[in-house]
């Protein structure tokens, strides 16, 4: 086995430990290959792959209990530094409350296979107070069969994974420009759509101080609550006089927003 796939195994199972954790955690840090390439040493018996999915998902797991306990101390304050954070902000959570409205716990089991879902699924179970061995048995299971699946890939091409390796190092410095390149690309792409997005967002933007002037002031406006039914659920306070409405419900129920006043949208 080429001497690279050792490499990103050294010393023994702590660095993949470490790369699982730091991406499970938020870190842009892919551990896929890692696991991988962990896979690809067991196929030649250079490690153990029970104790490589094994530590991968003891990783995951770690990672996901540290959001789990943010997301039930700090509620939404969390979601929205991932918000923050994410490179799209206008579904960074929406996506992992879908997913939970309609599968509850379960959930857990494929978020680590959707991009965005891994990171805000955790903190979300939190949020809505999912009990915590109920937490651990989802999450876990989940962890497990996203570790598994991609060490047995790793085990089961470990030829054409050396070989692939060998010709990669063939390239030296030059390859890592030829996979950073398109990487940078998409990064800039998606961060200039995210910074129009929020251009465009504090444009039509009404502040909660002057919302409730103009409320104070019986002028007519008409509030549409659009938070998810989870979080309306979680946090029920409401604007005076607002008609809540779920994002996936406006077309059917678009008669009941008034066409004689200003509108106003309010989700979190």
């Amino acid at each position: 086995m080429n001497q690279f796939l050792q490499s990103l195994l050294r010393p023994s199972y702590s660095v993949m430990f470490a790369f699982v954790f730091a991406e499970q955690i938020g870190l842009p840090i892919p551990s896929v290959p890692v696991l991988m390439a962990a896979g690809a040493l067991a196929g030649t018996g250079r490690v153990s792959l029970a104790t490589a999915v094994l530590l991968a998902g003891l990783a995951a797991v770690l990672a996901d209990t540290l959001w789990y306990l943010l997301g039930w101390f700090r509620g939404h304050a969390i979601l929205s530094l991932l918000c923050r954070i994410s490179l799209e902000p206008d579904s960074c959570v929406r996506r992992t409350e879908n997913a939970f409205a309609s599968r509850g716990g379960r959930a857990l089991l494929f978020a680590k296979f959707v991009p965005g879902l891994s990171t805000a699924a955790p903190p979300l179970a939190g949020l809505l107070r999912m009990r915590f061995l109920r937490f651990l048995a989802w999450d876990g299971a989940g962890a497990m069969i996203w570790a598994a699946a991609f060490g047995l890939t790793g085990f089961l091409f470990s030829a054409e994974i050396e070989r692939a390796t060998v010709v990669a190092l063939r390239f030296g410095n030059w390859l890592g420009v030829i996979l950073a390149l398109p990487l940078a690309g998409y990064i800039g792409w998606k961060y200039y759509q995210r910074r129009k997005f929020i251009r465009d967002l504090r444009i039509a933007r009404i502040t909660p101080e002057e919302l409730k002037r103009k409320l104070d002031a019986g002028e007519e406006v008409a509030v549409i609550d659009l938070r998810h039914s989870i979080e309306f659920d979680v946090e029920s306070v409401t604007v005076p006089g607002a008609i809540h409405i779920a994002p996936q419900e406006v077309e059917q129920r678009h008669v009941e927003i008034p066409r004689d006043r200003d509108v106003v949208l309010y989700c979190t």
